[in-house]
């Protein structure tokens, strides 16, 4: 069997980048380990998790809010059986979605694990397939910490938090990114005691300052517990329970805790074994990224990398981006990847949203800037909807208006920033958006406002 390309993996990289090049015309086939099509994230984690945060968020609805809008109704009580069938539904309605589009676009899966035991020859189950050109899209596996084995029992990954056996009373999160606050608002809802420690002073690294702050004071209120500038330096089990020891940053105090599940939430890393990446002499950094030019080829002829496995944010949408432009540059098209407008969705509740430059690093790069920004206290429909936490927040230049950044925490903001992206994405200001008639009510009028206020200030504050 000889192919125009072959993808290694299929995951949002991966599938994408299978299905674009089926569609220009190439002859494709995509290797995957799994069992099913999808990888990390259709089948341990974008997927599953927004599932739980789903279905944990009706219950709090129902527990909170139901009886002021006149919902009564029986105590409302947790089939966590129930919940994982509906997760797995959930996982399974996709990856057979995956498979659909397989054979719509003519695209062969190779079922196992790939080898590249030379240019243009890939290896799976001792078979050899001839191809003219290969796309890596392995994706990431989670990184952990020294002194902490991961047994998927009682010191778990994100994989192993998706299917726990029961809902455990004390949850300790160690790593206070996206996956352990996300995980840790899932279970904090369905009664779990939650503590994140966190090795830094801020949570989400990365994020705008003022959205660190007032994020990590709702999820405060939520009765999610933080200790920050905490080194965790061991995690040992003892009689069904995990016994955690951390270090003060501030004075090196020891101290520890108890807990019967452990997340593990440090990271995750890239996940290029069996490859044979190292035997071609392809470049890798030291951190385990391939190393790739401004067209995502590798240091050998013919073999691109995508995704998790290279360098840049860890995001699906990314991957998916990357596994466009590459079908389109091996089909001698012209791919292109705006990195500077990716924008990152945190699936809380309130979500958290963000694209662009942070406040922090404007002022950092002394750039002259201004800022425009709204809460949601002000928005009706927000109100009516028990979901008035939090703000819209857009940087401008100040000389020209062209908008520099955006950060949103509050309700859908994971959808309210790709109006955002698209303004930045045409060299937008904010004027532009102020002048646009935003329906009412609706949450994305906060957007409007928020872009008022980088003018003469905004209508409903």
């Amino acid at each position: 069997m000889s192919y125009d390309v072959i993808v290694i993996g299929s995951g949002p990289g991966g599938y994408v980048a299978a299905i674009r090049c089926a569609q220009l015309g190439l002859k494709t086939a995509c290797v995957e380990g799994r069992e099913t099509l999808g990888g990390t994230c259709l089948n341990v984690g974008c997927i599953p998790s927004k599932a739980l945060l789903h279905a944990s968020h009706q219950l709090h609805e129902a527990q909170h809010n139901f009886s002021k809008m006149g919902l009564k109704s029986e105590k409302i009580s947790v089939d966590w059986d129930q919940m994982q069938t509906y997760k797995n539904e959930v996982i399974t309605g996709n990856t057979k979605g995956i498979e659909f589009l397989f054979k719509k676009n003519k695209i062969d899966w190779i079922k196992g694990w790939a080898k590249i035991p030379s240019q243009g020859n890939v290896k799976v189950n001792d078979k050899t397939y001839e191809t003219k050109n290969i796309i890596i899209a392995s994706g990431s596996e989670p990184s952990s910490l020294p002194g902490l084995e991961i047994d998927e029992k009682i010191i778990v990954s994100s994989t192993g938090a998706l299917e726990l056996k029961k809902i455990p009373e004390k949850m300790v999160i160690i790593g206070a990114g996206v996956i352990g606050l996300e995980l840790g608002s899932v279970y904090s809802r369905l009664g779990s005691d939650v503590t994140v420690l966190e090795y830094l002073d801020n949570i989400t690294p990365g994020l705008d300052s003022e959205v660190q702050k007032s994020f990590q004071h709702i999820l405060k209120r939520q009765g999610i517990k933080f200790v920050m500038g905490a080194a965790v330096k061991s995690a040992i089990c003892k009689k069904n329970k995990a016994h955690v020891l951390y270090q003060k940053n501030s004075d090196e105090s020891e101290h520890s805790i108890e807990a019967d599940i452990v997340l593990v939430a440090t990271g995750r890393k890239p996940f290029t074994n069996g490859l044979g990446i190292k035997e071609l002499g392809i470049a890798v950094s030291e951190k385990g990224y391939i190393e790739i030019d401004n067209g995502w080829k590798t240091s050998a002829n013919g073999i691109y990398a995508i995704g998790d496995a290279v360098l840049g944010p860890m995001l699906a949408h990314k991957a998916e981006d990357e596994g466009i432009a590459a079908a389109e540059i091996i089909a001698g098209k012209h791919g292109h990847v705006n990195y500077s407008i990716i924008p990152g969705v945190i699936y809380t509740s309130p979500e958290v949203a963000s694209v662009g430059k942070t406040e922090d690093e404007l002022k950092s790069s002394k750039q002259n800037y201004k800022v425009g920004k709204f809460m949601f206290l002000g928005n009706g429909r927000a109100k009516a909807n028990f979901a008035a936490d939090g703000f819209v927040k857009i940087l401008a230049d100040a000389e020209t208006d062209r908008i520099l950044g955006a950060h949103i925490i509050g309700p859908a903001a994971g959808d309210l920033i790709h109006e955002l992206c698209m303004a930045m994405e045409f060299g937008a200001a904010a004027q532009d958006i102020a002048l646009t008639c935003h329906a009412h009510p609706t949450y994305s009028e906060a957007i409007r406002e928020a872009a008022l206020a980088c003018g003469d200030g905004p209508i409903h504050a």
